[in-house]
C-alpha cells in the first residue's frame, strides 16, 4: 500500500515538472514570437519616436512621442515637406526633419524665400506669427544646392534651432528610415503629421 502511495506521489511530481518544463517552454515560445513581430512592425510598419529639441517647433514639440511610418518610406516615395526621420550611423543620432529639396533639384534660399530650381515655393506648415517674431533672422539666405541622385535637402520647421542640411549636407536615401509622424503625446498634439 505504501509502494502504490509512493508511486502516485512520485507521478504527481513528474507531473509537476512536466508542467513546469512545459509553463517555462510556453512563455520563451510566446516571448520568441513577440519579439519576431516587434522587430518585423519596427522595421517594416511603424518606428516609434521621441521628438528631442525645437527644431521642428510648432509642428512637433520637444519630448513628442509616436511612431514613425517605415512601411511609408521603404514602399512609397518621399515627397517635398514630408516629415523625415534620419539616422546618423557615424552619430548614433536621430533627427527629425523636413523635406525641402527632392533628388536632382537646386534648391535655394533668398531673402527668406524657398526656391527650387528658380521657381518660389510657397511653405504653408511654417508658423507665421512664430516666423514674424524672428524677423529677417528667421531663415538666412542658403545658396544654390544642387541635389544628386537619391539625396534630399532636410530642414528643421524651427529654423534658427535647427542643425539640419544647412549644417549636415544633403542627406541621401539610406539614412532616412521612416516619414511621418503618428503623435499620441502630448494629447494636444494627437494626431498625423505629414504621414
Amino acid at each position: 500500500m505504501e509502494e502504490t502511495k509512493e508511486i502516485k506521489k512520485d507521478k504527481k511530481e513528474e507531473q509537476k515538472e512536466e508542467t513546469l518544463a512545459e509553463s517555462v517552454w510556453d512563455l520563451l515560445k510566446t516571448f520568441m514570437v513577440c519579439m519576431i513581430l516587434v522587430s518585423l512592425f519596427v522595421n517594416f510598419v511603424a518606428r516609434p519616436i521621441r521628438v528631442q529639441g525645437s527644431s521642428m517647433y510648432p509642428t512637433l514639440t520637444s519630448n513628442a512621442l509616436g511612431f514613425a511610418n517605415v512601411y511609408g518610406k521603404k514602399f512609397g516615395s518621399l515627397k517635398r515637406f514630408d516629415i523625415a526621420i534620419i539616422y546618423l550611423k557615424d552619430k548614433k543620432e536621430y533627427l527629425v526633419k523636413r523635406v525641402i529639396g527632392l533628388p536632382g533639384e537646386t534648391v535655394q534660399y533668398s531673402n527668406g524665400t524657398l526656391q527650387v530650381n528658380g521657381k518660389t515655393i510657397e511653405e504653408p506648415f511654417l508658423d507665421t506669427p512664430y516666423r514674424k517674431n524672428w524677423g529677417d533672422g528667421f531663415m538666412e539666405d542658403v545658396s544654390p544646392v544642387t541635389l544628386g541622385e537619391g539625396e534630399y535637402f532636410c530642414l528643421g520647421d524651427n529654423r534658427p534651432s535647427s542643425r539640419d542640411s544647412r549644417y549636415y549636407g544633403a542627406f541621401t536615401d539610406d539614412q532616412i528610415i521612416a516619414k511621418g509622424a503618428f503623435i499620441f503625446y502630448p494629447f494636444s498634439e494627437f494626431g498625423v503629421k505629414s504621414w
